[in-house]
Order: structure tokens, then C-alpha cells, then sequence
């Protein structure tokens, strides 16, 4: 996990594909409790997601929204945006298309 301090206010996340992934958002989830920033997930080299992972995810935006901040994704592949679309998770979570977009959705709210 490739992690940078974009503003003082945002965190942009590189996540890696399964096996990597679940301890990545295990420790995001962890470390965001105690940063409260708003993040920027980039799943550019994520193929593939699996229900814990989902999981992990819905808790760390529990955590974010319960600290008034926002999470985006960006950069989901077409196999993993399949998933989002058929658990009705793309209605849940901020997406954007890329990592500048997803920022600058931030910025300006």
C-alpha cells in the first residue's frame, strides 16, 4: 500500500490486488480512525474483490462517515465495478474515474 499525504486534509491510497488487499484495508481502517482525512482509494492494480474485502471497505466508511469525511474510488477495473454493480455497492460509495477527478471532488466540497 502506497499511501501520500495529498493535503492536510486528504490521504491518496494505492491499494494492491488480493492477497495484499485485505491487509491494506484492514490497516487503512485502523489508521483512519485516528487520522480522521478524507481518502482517495486508487484500485488501478486491484482484478479482483472478494466479500471480506467488502467488508473492510463498509467499515471504513462507517468510520470515515462517522468522522464527517469522505472516501472516494477511483480507477476500478471492469471486473471489479462488476461486483460493486451486482452487491449495489456503486450506489453506496463515491466513484470516480481517475485519481485527479476523484480529488478533485474532494477539494471542492
Amino acid at each position: 500500500m502506497v499511501m501520500q499525504e495529498w493535503s492536510e486534509n486528504i490521504v491518496m491510497v494505492d491499494l494492491a490486488d488480493d492477497p495484499e488487499l485485505t491487509d491494506e484495508l484492514t490497516a487503512l481502517t485502523e489508521r483512519m480512525e485516528k487520522l480522521a482525512k478524507n481518502v482517495v482509494l486508487n484500485f488501478s492494480e486491484v482484478k479482483f474483490i472478494n466479500s471480506s474485502n467488502i467488508s473492510r471497505l463498509l467499515k471504513l466508511r462507517k468510520a470515515l462517515i462517522s468522522q464527517d469525511k469522505e472516501l472516494r474510488l477511483c480507477g476500478i477495473a471492469v471486473q471489479v465495478w462488476g461486483v460493486f454493480l451486482l452487491t449495489g455497492l456503486d450506489s453506496l460509495f463515491d466513484v470516480a474515474e481517475d485519481t485527479p477527478s476523484a480529488l478533485a471532488s474532494i477539494q471542492m466540497k
